[in-house]
């Protein structure tokens, strides 16, 4: 699905999504990445929600987000309950939603000007 939107200068943001991808400023990636406003990560290698070991929460947490956005694939899966307590700890709220809804949602709350990062399983 292409999403059509107003072009917020300088920040980044989902412009399609579908099966096995997302695209990022109207380019297509076919693996996972982590996006903020300002940066794609697109060397996030991880597979499935089980995959997010101690070195890819340390780099989410390293974002310091006011809230991530976990986009888990074509259905919504949770993390496991020490992934989400380490959040917690660095108060850093967290959505886990599939990937499109992750896609959709990171648009809106990056041009409300919040400090969010999406996290998507490809």
């Amino acid at each position: 699905m292409k999403l059509h939107l107003a072009k917020v200068a300088g920040q980044n943001q989902f412009t399609g999504y579908g099966d096995g991808y997302v695209a990022v400023n109207n380019q297509r990636y076919e693996r996972s990445l982590v996006l903020t406003p300002e940066a794609i990560h697109d060397t996030w290698a991880v597979a499935s929600v089980d995959a997010i070991g101690a070195d890819e929460l340390a780099f989410l947490l390293s974002l310091k987000p006011e809230i991530l956005l976990l986009g888990t694939g074509a259905q919504q899966r949770f993390p496991g309950i020490a992934t989400l307590r380490e959040f917690a700890r660095a108060q850093i709220g967290v959505e886990t939603m599939d990937t499109a809804a992750a896609c959709r949602t990171f648009n809106i709350l990056m041009a409300e000007g919040r400090n969010v990062v999406a996290a998507v399983i490809v």
